[in-house]
């Protein structure tokens, strides 16, 4: 073979090899564009959840810094796009006092969430005997002398987006209800006996949701 022919054998080889890149450049440009175009259509929405109320079943901190709490909280969630469908999974709730975690996480089942519905959870965050900082076991302690106490009742799990057939990959959720949590019984204190030493609370909280 000639010199000529071999380089021409190379420029050809050369010229496929570009023609196969810009194909898959093409081609990815093409499905990220089309990606782009329907979220930019869609106009997908976070998730929207309130904090409904909050029954008081136990709130006690022994000894400076020990803590025990049961707190059944109920939760709305609703999706509100009317073309995408929502997949939570993994979720898990717990408290939080002054940017301390003061319960045990509780799991909230996994659930898929159709367009423009509605979820409701009932969950119990609770902790039994629980150390917290030595900081917080006195003023949390006053607080509830005091009458009531601002508590973060948070949400950590993940979301998956459906749109038709197509399910887009896992995002993280975090969600913060920040309420302030009355103690006593009087009609006053908006609380509601529903059973030995519980009360509940109305409390219809807008919470901060981030995706």
């Amino acid at each position: 073979m000639s010199v000529k022919e071999c380089t021409h054998h190379k420029d050809k080889k050369r010229k496929l090899v570009r023609r196969l890149f810009a194909g898959i450049l093409i081609f990815l440009f093409v499905v990220l564009l089309t990606i782009l175009l329907v979220w930019a259509i869609l106009q997908p929405k976070k998730p929207r959840f309130i904090l409904q109320d909050a029954t008081i079943f136990n709130f006690n901190v022994s000894a400076p810094n020990i803590f025990s709490t049961s707190i059944q909280v109920t939760i709305f969630a609703r999706n509100p796009n009317d073309k995408i469908g929502v997949y939570y999974d993994k979720m898990k709730t717990y408290a939080n006092y002054h940017n301390q975690q003061i319960t045990y996480y509780t799991q909230i089942p996994s659930v898929y969430q159709g367009h423009k519905d509605v979820n409701i959870w009932s969950p119990f965050v609770f902790s039994n005997n629980v150390p917290i900082s030595p900081y917080n076991g006195p003023d949390l302690k006053e607080d509830q002398q005091n009458g009531g106490v601002w508590l973060d009742f948070k949400i950590d799990g993940r979301v998956k987006w459906r749109v038709g057939t197509i399910t887009t990959g896992h995002y993280h959720l975090h969600v913060t209800c920040t309420a302030y949590v009355p103690f006593g019984n009087h009609p006053g204190d908006g609380g509601i006996i529903v059973g030995n030493n519980a009360v509940k609370y109305q409390l219809a909280r807008s919470c901060d949701v981030s995706v």
